[in-house]
């Protein structure tokens, strides 16, 4: 009868150094440098930097704040200026209120901003961005986009539902992806009438491509609009379209436009 060998010792596990400074909070207050931070809760006010990562379960900053590394979180609230050189990863809610710019990307559970967001690698958001003040980064995915200000997205911003924007200043996108797409230019009761006499009108909104089920534009200029059902607005214009307009502003336009570049001196 043979006896089972009984299994090799198992090495004793080392403790998670990572877990064990996690278990404390960190509060800086004033001027602060440090080398990274690794904490279940961080809170920040004054000017703080941080040479390397940030890695925290909640974390509250306050001023001006700067990152030289990566920054990670379950969730981030931000008021002031947050720069950070590496890419984000907040897990769930990310609150920013004021000026976030960033060196790499970022991923988000949901976005809320105030203020202006820049970001210099794609931005991807699960679930919904609710924008106010300026958003720009080279391309964005996202559950729902509700943005009120200006955007500069050069490549793709896609939505697994929604695309809602109300501009406020110049804007550019590139192709836009959602099953509902409403793209709307700066009323014109907002710009004073001299002020578009003199110097050629409200702010430049362009959008290069739009590909969705439903479109409503109005005050926007875009290439190629393909859709099944498409809104033309006052101030709308299109110059290709493929799909059905079923309804359409007096002062909207389709087709190609030449437009003369303003008189030297002014800018639109």
């Amino acid at each position: 009868m043979s006896i089972a060998s009984p299994p090799p010792p198992t090495a004793p596990t080392a403790p998670d150094r990572a877990a064990a400074v996690r278990g404390s909070a960190i509060r800086d207050s004033g001027t602060v440098r440090r080398d990274a931070v690794l904490a279940t809760t961080w809170t920040a006010t004054g000017v703080v930097k941080v040479e390397g990562d940030v890695d925290v379960g909640s974390g509250t900053v306050d001023g001006l704040v700067s990152v030289g590394g990566r920054l990670t979180a379950t969730s981030l609230r931000a008021r002031g200026t947050l720069e950070v050189v590496g890419a984000v990863e907040v897990r769930d809610d990310l609150a920013l209120d004021g000026t976030f710019r960033l060196a790499g990307g970022l991923r988000a559970g949901r976005l809320t901003a105030r203020g202006t967001v820049r970001a210099a690698a794609p931005v991807v958001v699960d679930r919904t961005v609710f924008a106010r003040g300026t958003l720009e980064a080279p391309s964005v995915r996202v559950g729902v986009l509700d943005l009120v200000g200006s955007a500069e997205i050069p490549g793709e911003l896609a939505a697994a539902a929604v695309v809602r924007a109300q501009f406020r200043g110049d804007s550019h996108l590139g192709t836009v992806r959602a099953p509902r797409t409403e793209l709307h230019g700066p009323p014109t009761s907002l710009i004073p009438t001299l002020w578009r006499t003199v110097f050629g009108g409200s702010a430049s909104i362009h959008v290069d491509r739009i590909e969705a089920d439903s479109v409503e534009l109005s005050a926007v200029d875009v290439g190629f609009v393909h859709a099944r059902e498409i809104v033309l607005g006052p101030g709308a214009h299109v110059t290709a379209v493929e799909g059905a307009v079923v309804r359409r502003s007096a002062t909207s336009r389709i087709g190609p436009e030449s437009r003369s570049p303003p008189p030297p001196g002014l800018r639109r």
